[in-house]
């Protein structure tokens, strides 16, 4: 809930906006800011556990291990898509209580997002050659 406050929060455009297009109702909403803090952490936690098995665990263990080129970028491609669902959804949970922070927090999954589709294209282009 918001805050505590019974009245309606006042929403600039670009909240409204992105209230739409994350599908975000006006109902009463039952989650807390803290249940927005965990599903971020959550999701930053996946998104880094995806980057740490690109830079580090598919480049060096696997080739080491005599693994197949191809179960790291598959790998990859599953939990890059799970990572970047949890994004969106600590995004929505974030705006859906009308954080203070939702704005920088929205930045950043949006960052990571964008970091993670580009990391996707490459694990799917890696399969397709």
């Amino acid at each position: 809930m918001h805050a505590g406050n019974s009245a309606a929060p006042q929403r600039t455009a670009g909240d409204l906006f992105v209230r739409r297009l994350l599908r975000i109702s006006d109902a009463p909403v039952q989650t807390t800011s803290q249940d927005a803090y965990s599903s971020f952490q959550r999701s930053m936690l996946i998104s880094a556990t995806r980057c740490t098995l690109t830079y580090v665990i598919f480049p060096f263990v696997l080739p080491a291990l005599s693994f197949g080129n191809g179960l790291g970028p598959a790998i990859g491609i599953v939990i890059g898509i799970v990572a970047m669902v949890c994004d969106v959804f600590s995004v929505r949970r974030f705006f859906a209580v009308d954080h203070r922070w939702r704005w920088r927090f929205g930045a950043v999954a949006s960052g990571v997002i964008v970091l993670l589709a580009v990391l996707l294209v490459q694990d799917i282009v890696h399969l397709l050659t």
